[in-house]
């Protein structure tokens, strides 16, 4: 019985140990003729119902393929927190649906990412107010060979004092990784002019003529590609 009692008391412990490296990520449309209406009830909504484990984060994306829309994140957490989380109230999801989801356009999208630590080269609360996500989808099979790579090129991020943040998506669709760029200088640092070009910076940092080999094992590894600049936009996010 004494040892049940101590299970039972580990229990929170166990729970309070688990690494917070989850992040959920919601992209929404406001229709265009409602922009306005709908950023203040985003707001509204963010900042009443969306504190502690659950504040928002909320970004305007400002180019690719959903451009105009605004991404919203939420954590970091652990799966056992999001778990623990339960039901959202009846007055929240009522908040969203009457005031925000007639605002919006088509479904939007719902994702979850893990942070991957040993990939990065940054901690995943060092956040900066302008980011770059390169989204890149494998083929299949070649997960593992995605990873491979990015090992290879977080050499380049390293000796060019990138703060880049590298995420695998978790049931959500296809098996991908994201670089995020968190452009703590601003835009300037996607001016090649910075660090100069990429192939340059590769070969130093992995040996002479190692980037021929690296596009070529990109080209076999990689299904698609593509990426993206969104801007923070703390008016509209959690206080």
């Amino acid at each position: 019985m004494k040892k049940l009692l101590v299970i039972w008391l580990l229990i929170p412990l166990i729970g309070m140990g688990q690494t917070k490296n989850v992040i959920s990520s919601t992209r929404v449309f406001s229709k265009p003729e409602k922009i306005a209406e709908f950023e203040k009830a985003l707001a509204a909504h963010a900042q009443k119902y969306h504190t502690g484990d659950w504040k928002w984060r909320v970004w305007s994306i400002d180019s690719g393929p959903d451009a105009g829309g605004y991404m919203i994140t939420e954590g970091p957490n652990s799966w056992t927190t999001m778990d623990g989380r339960g039901d959202l109230s009846a007055e929240h999801t009522a908040d969203w649906e009457k005031n925000i989801a007639p605002l919006t356009s088509g479904q939007g999208a719902q994702s979850y990412f893990e942070f991957i630590t040993d990939l990065s080269t940054v901690e995943i609360t060092d956040y900066a107010d302008k980011i770059l996500i390169n989204h890149m989808i494998a083929k299949p099979g070649r997960i593992g060979n995605v990873r491979d790579l990015i090992k290879k090129i977080k050499n380049v991020w390293v000796a060019g004092k990138e703060s880049v943040a590298v995420y695998r998506a978790v049931a959500s669709g296809d098996p991908a990784f994201l670089a995020v760029t968190r452009l703590k200088q601003g835009l300037k640092e996607m001016d090649e002019s910075l660090r100069g070009p990429l192939s340059d910076r590769y070969n130093t940092a992995n040996g002479a003529g190692s980037f021929d080999a690296f596009l070529k094992d990109y080209a076999d590894a990689v299904e698609r590609r593509w990426s993206e600049l969104l801007i923070y936009k703390p008016d509209l996010s959690s206080k």
